[in-house]
């Protein structure tokens, strides 16, 4: 999620990303997200398991900033919203 393409950048795990972002976009979930307004969901990858999810989680919020704007990149270089796509 992000709050724009030089904003703030935030990395999560769930079990259901459409439901998810949907929180994050309408603000019924408080924390980082509202905070900093990160709604626009930039990029995201699938795994078989919720613990190969967590370990990626922690593998992406341990990178750089640098890093982690370049898998966005690789994905969506335009910083389009994906969430209509999934919904």
């Amino acid at each position: 999620m992000a709050s724009g393409y030089s904003g703030t950048l935030y990395t999560g795990v769930t079990a259901n990303l459409v439901s998810r972002v949907w929180q994050h976009q309408q603000g019924t979930t408080l924390g980082f997200t509202a905070k900093y307004l990160c709604k626009t969901l930039v990029w995201h990858e699938l795994h078989a398991t919720m613990e190969s999810a967590i370990l990626r989680e922690k593998q992406i919020k341990g990178g750089s900033r640098k890093k982690k704007i370049a898998l966005i990149q690789q994905l969506n270089p335009h910083w389009h919203d994906l969430y209509p796509a999934l919904a």
